[in-house]
């Protein structure tokens, strides 16, 4: 017989305060046979639709609530040692109407009344009273904190307040028993009293933060890391999840405080609705959707160029459109087709990831830019009558301009109807170690030691500790040696997995048909200020509420073809239509077939760089199929992709029946989906069992793959054949069943791959500059382009006030292919002022001297840091030798300030032109000029990289003859084998060893890349002046990988 449910509990989502997983409160309440459970978590909603749906598999009653914040003034009121002491209201939702306002409550608390945390005031909570019950925590309720401070009449007024707002059917107060809590019995008499007075009904309660009694350190120790305090001490508190035993032995003679609380959990009945949710698309035609998606379709029939007349094109379509109707979809593609052709009319470009490239109607919407026909891409892929899940189209956009489209959606949609999806960030088991360490006042050197022999996990894969500790014999070792390890290590374990805070997710978005708030609670995003939900992407969409979720995601190669397309017009006048390239263009095929990949979408690196040398692609459908077996599994076909493309005698088909599909990729199996088809055609799956084929092997459960595999092979031997040809087609599947490509998501993404291999092939010199600016910010990408550049015989020169704009720029009229750094990759230095120098260099023409520069450049950061950054980058170089300027640096900001101050100048946001020989006032001192090696160390601190030269340009044939190329050392040599690599010592940390030797980490630099290498104590002390900063040196020594990160232990060097 049920005694006790617990009311006010708090699950992880309690962010950095609570221990729970939500699966872990759920199983404890139903191992203790209680028939309901609240979650009442701290000022928001994260897991509530996680909880509902878990409690209702579980078979127990979902009650939802929360804990709020309620202001001490109003939610307005943000006044520091005023505003910051809020008090606490546990509040459940009764029914819906309560459920949908304490959404609302809990949006407003975060976008108007979040202060240090998200608050309610009395205002919102007398506007969002219904369907609520409202019970004082004995903790921290305004009464209870008012009798703490022995005020009375305090106590007396808000309960009146609560009394009047709630009335007396909704409004319960808190009993707990905290005998191990100094004052806190002493003051439950105090509450009582008062309550039973007024006639308050008592419930009994037990405020949960943690499962067991053993967990309070962990949980202490978590509040630690959020508040960094300092180290955290086991206080004896209980606020574990007790058994309903416990609450009878706490409560004992008070049984009806414990029967109250089955009463309250028989009121609450909160059902949610978990349908599909529509965006209000508006048809000003007053067509249906279908109509309206049918009307789109014949009209881009038209735009692709394409005939209805053409059976093949009218029948498809027809299907298509037949079943997007019978699904109820038809708003879907028109709200994505809406959202795609704004793109469009704005310039921007974009693609389609995934398997809706399979859909003629999308490509005739202009959604997607492949045409399936041509491609033999299968629509069922996507949506078939039989799927029960909706279709998903992720929208990729040229990442610069992606914002533009989702502020798009907001203004159609409406601004209380558009948001991006929260998502959560976890502790993982790294960060745990790191964090646990810290609050338990170690000394970063212990948490970092621990933490870097936890192995990185894989995608989808992540590693734990547990499992780490299974795996590396030197953790295990530690663990059990070291006392201190062992604490970390324990209490890390604890807290791993937990929420660590929200964010905004990469690409989702939801739109909704009326405001988000009758579906989800809303909050901003801590870190950038976006409006995002409370319910995460399982929670918003399809398995949860039914809003529609729009993926937007940003791709840097798409800005960089638009940008490439505009430059190539603005320089050359041609109008490059990028969506209709010729796709046999022989020059890209020969590039590619030279391995001449950097910078390119999907081609670029090593590994793919050497495949497509060997293959030498020659049609598009090559590089469609490269872009989906260069992946772990798959890419173990490429060989005999190569060898049946290069002789065509070894072309084979398994089963004849294999022959439609396989025939571009010469009888290999290349796409997911492949082993669909090979279902469906071998062994007699229709595309519904097809599908749940798919998803089944994609997750790679044990149980569910030996369900398919003998499902699998029963269909083949009852379609005609043997149980060992079975086998071994369930062979060639297990490479592609975690990591395959289905085949549309390949043609997309292959088009763009070719779109960028044409543009870099046929125009270089724009493409090249392209590429440089968006790598703007990352100085190692920079420094691999200038490499390419430097190969391709394009000049990379430094920034120049007379010719850079804000980023990088083709040089016009050079005598040879030339680009110019910009102005914005300067260190120190704004992006005003580039601006400012670029508009009067426009306005009244180029700068003479240092003198007439600083006379008519007047932005008010320009000052010693800012003027030091351009001498030093090159950006002056027409008016002066570096060295000369940067001497006279003083003498040139006073001459700045005396020209300013001139009364012709006062009214001029860039000053006059001086009509007079004004400049001879400016003398700069005589000295000798700085050498090219502090001029190209200037350079790297400014630009973050060598550009006028290279300090190992002396010592190029030095490093031929030795064969020392980092980037080649890293793509070709195994772990442990000896190697040579030569450079320039970039950086040097010494540090003591444990016996108080000197040990040395270097960063070695040579063109191509950089390496770290370790100096171990006696080959430091043999040659500690040759690991000083900027010396050149060649060192032999075996690399080592640990944790995807490549080094070098270090056991000969020498001097270039």
């Amino acid at each position: 017989m049920t005694k006790f449910i617990h009311l006010h509990t708090h699950s992880h989502y309690s962010l950095l305060n609570a221990l729970p997983k939500i699966p872990e409160l759920i199983e404890a309440a139903v191992k203790d046979e209680m028939p309901a459970l609240a979650l009442t978590d701290n000022g928001n909603l994260y897991g509530a639709i996680e909880f509902y749906q878990k409690c209702q598999k579980a078979g127990i009653k979902p009650i939802i609530g929360i804990d709020a914040y309620v202001a001490p003034r109003t939610r307005f009121d943000k006044e520091n040692r005023i505003d910051n002491r809020w008090s606490r209201l546990v509040l459940l939702a009764e029914n819906g109407a309560g459920y949908k306002n304490l959404i609302k409550l809990v949006t407003d608390s975060h976008l108007e009344g979040f202060y240090y945390k998200p608050r309610v005031d009395r205002e919102l909570l007398e506007k969002y009273k219904d369907g609520l019950i409202a019970i004082l925590p004995s903790f921290a309720s305004e009464i209870s904190r008012a009798l703490k401070d022995s005020e009375q009449e305090r106590a007396q007024e808000a309960l009146a307040w609560y009394q009047k707002n709630y009335g007396k059917e909704n409004l319960f107060a808190e009993i707990t028993h905290h005998p191990e809590v100094d004052g806190h019995e002493e003051l439950m008499q105090k509450i009582r009293a008062l309550y039973e007075e007024n006639g308050i009904p008592l419930v009994a309660a037990h405020d949960t933060y943690y499962l067991k009694p053993e967990d309070r350190l962990a949980r202490e120790t978590m509040v630690r890391i959020q508040s960094n305090a300092g180290t955290p001490t086991d206080r004896n508190e209980d606020f574990s999840f007790i058994t309903q035993k416990e609450a009878c032995k706490r409560f004992k003679g008070d049984e009806k405080l414990l029967a109250r609380t089955l009463e309250i959990a028989e009121r609450c009945n909160v059902e949610i609705e978990m349908k599909w949710q529509f965006p209000n698309y508006i048809i000003e035609s007053r067509r249906t959707p279908d109509e309206e998606l049918r009307h789109h379709a014949c009209e881009g029939v038209t735009r692709r160029s394409l005939s209805l007349a053409d059976p093949v094109i009218k029948e498809r379509l027809e299907y298509e459109l037949e079943v997007i109707k019978q699904k109820g979809y038809a708003t879907y593609f028109l709200v994505v087709g809406d959202l795609l052709r704004e793109a469009h009319e704005r310039g921007i470009l974009t693609t389609i990831r995934g398997s809706v490239a399979g859909s003629l109607t999308t490509y005739v919407l202009g959604i997607t830019n492949v045409n399936p026909i041509e491609y033999k891409l299968p629509f069922e892929r996507f949506l078939n009558p039989e799927r029960p899940s909706a279709p998903d189209i992720d929208m990729d956009f040229a990442d610069n301009r992606r914002d533009e489209i989702i502020q798009y959606a907001r203004e159609k949609y409406g601004e209380d109807k558009v948001a991006q999806i929260g998502t959560f960030g976890t502790m993982m088991a790294r960060g745990s170690v790191r964090d646990v360490a810290r609050a338990l006042g170690h000394a970063y050197g212990l948490g970092d030691r621990i933490a870097k022999m936890i192995p990185f996990g894989s995608q989808g894969f992540p590693m734990t500790i547990s499992k780490a500790l299974e795996m590396v014999p030197e953790l295990k070792q530690a663990y059990r040696a070291d006392d201190e390890v062992k604490e970390v290590l324990d209490l890390a374990m604890k807290i791993e997995g937990c929420a660590r805070h929200i964010g905004v997710h990469a690409a989702g978005v939801v739109i909704s048909p009326t405001p988000l708030t009758d579906y989800v609670p809303l909050q901003y995003d801590p870190k950038g200020g976006k409006l995002v939900t409370q319910y995460n992407m399982h929670s918003v969409g399809e398995d949860g509420v039914g809003l529609l979720k729009f993926d937007f995601l940003g791709i840097t190669n798409l800005a960089i073809l638009a940008d490439a397309v505009e430059r190539v017009e603005a320089i050359q006048g041609i109008a490059v239509d990028i969506e209709n390239i010729p796709l046999d263009d022989t020059k890209t095929f020969e590039m590619l077939a030279r391995g001449e990949t950097m910078g390119l979408f999907q081609l670029n690196g090593s590994g793919m760089t050497h495949f497509l040398k060997e293959l030498k692609p020659s049609s598009i459908h090559d590089i469609n199929a490269m872009v989906a077996l260069y992946r772990p599994g798959p890419m173990d076909v490429i060989p005999e992709y190569i060898a049946r493309k290069n002789n065509p005698a070894l072309v084979n088909y398994p089963d004849p029946r294999m022959e439609p599909y396989l025939q571009e990729s010469y009888g290999l199996i290349v796409y997911q989906d492949d082993l669909l088809f090979s279902a469906i055609e071998l062994a007699g799956y229709t595309w519904l069992e097809a599908d749940k084929f798919r998803k089944a092997v994609g997750k790679k459960i044990p149980e569910e793959m030996a369900a398919q595999k003998e499902k699998f092979i029963e269909g083949v031997i009852e379609h005609g054949r043997d149980k060992t040809f079975a086998e071994k087609m369930w062979k060639l599947f297990e490479p592609f069943q975690a990591y395959g490509f289905n085949k549309a998501h390949a043609a997309s993404y292959g088009k763009v791959a070719y779109q960028t291999a044409y543009m870099k092939a046929n125009f270089p010199l724009e493409y090249m500059s392209a590429v440089l600016t968006a790598d703007g910010g990352d100085v190692d990408k920079i420094a691999e382009g200038i490499s390419e550049c430097t190969r391709m015989g394009i000049e990379v020169l430094p920034p120049d006030v007379n010719e850079s704009f804000g980023d990088f720029s083709v040089v016009p009229n050079a005598k040879s292919p030339t680009i110019r750094f910009g102005l914005y990759s300067i260190k120190n230095f704004g992006t005003g002022i580039a601006d400012s120098i670029i508009a009067e260099r426009k306005k009244n023409g180029k700068f003479t001297s240092l003198a007439n520069f600083l006379e008519r450049v007047h932005d008010k950061n320009i000052n010693r840091k800012s003027l030091e950054s351009l001498i030093k980058s090159g950006a002056l170089d027409h008016f002066g030798e570096r060295g000369v300027m940067l001497a006279g640096i003083e003498r040139a900001l006073s001459y700045a300030r005396e020209f300013a101050q001139q009364p012709d100048n006062q009214d001029s946001l860039f000053g006059s032109l001086p009509e007079t020989g004004v400049e001879s006032n400016l003398e700069l001192p005589k000295v000798e000029p700085i050498s090219m090696r502090e001029q190209l160390a200037w350079e790297r601190e400014l630009l973050g990289l060598y550009v006028s030269g290279h300090p190992l340009d002396e010592h190029k044939e030095k490093l031929n003859r030795l064969k020392a190329d980092i980037k080649k050392t890293k793509e070709s040599v195994r772990e442990g084998v000896e190697t040579v690599i030569g450079g320039i010592v970039e950086d040097s940390k010494v540090i003591l060893t444990k016996s108080g030797e000197q040990m040395a980490f270097l960063r070695i630099a040579d063109f191509s890349d950089t390496l770290e290498v370790v100096i171990f104590p006696r080959l430091f002390t043999a040659h500690k002046d040759l690991f000083a900063l900027e010396k050149c040196i060649a060192i032999k020594g075996r690399l080592s990988n640990r944790n995807g990160e490549q080094s070098m232990v270090a056991e000969a060097v020498k001097a270039l």
